[in-house]
């Protein structure tokens, strides 16, 4: 099995240092933003409407993109430790 890569970078410098970031699709450019993903993962999120030239014509499409952080869904969330042994901690408080 392929070795998982980890991510660089913690949720917290994420959320304090991303950007949204300019996509250029055929000769529009559009802004994706910055998104935190129901699954756990962030990243940024693009979603709209373009036309794309075939042939001399226009070409009406519907763009939806994600551009995913690899490795952000296994990161802790915020408040929780960093190691995801369990519930080892609590044992003692009986």
């Amino acid at each position: 099995m392929a070795k998982k890569t980890s991510c660089p970078i913690t949720r917290q410098e994420f959320e304090t240092h991303a950007k949204p970031i300019t996509v250029t699709i055929g000769s529009s450019t559009l802004p994706a933003e910055v998104k935190q993903f129901s699954t756990g993962s962030f990243g940024w999120y693009l979603g709209g409407k373009t036309s794309i030239e075939i042939n001399g014509k226009l070409v009406a499409v519907q763009i939806g993109m994600n551009l995913t952080v690899i490795g952000s869904k296994e990161l802790p969330k915020d408040g929780e430790a960093s190691n995801s042994g369990g519930d080892e901690g609590n044992a003692a408080q009986a």
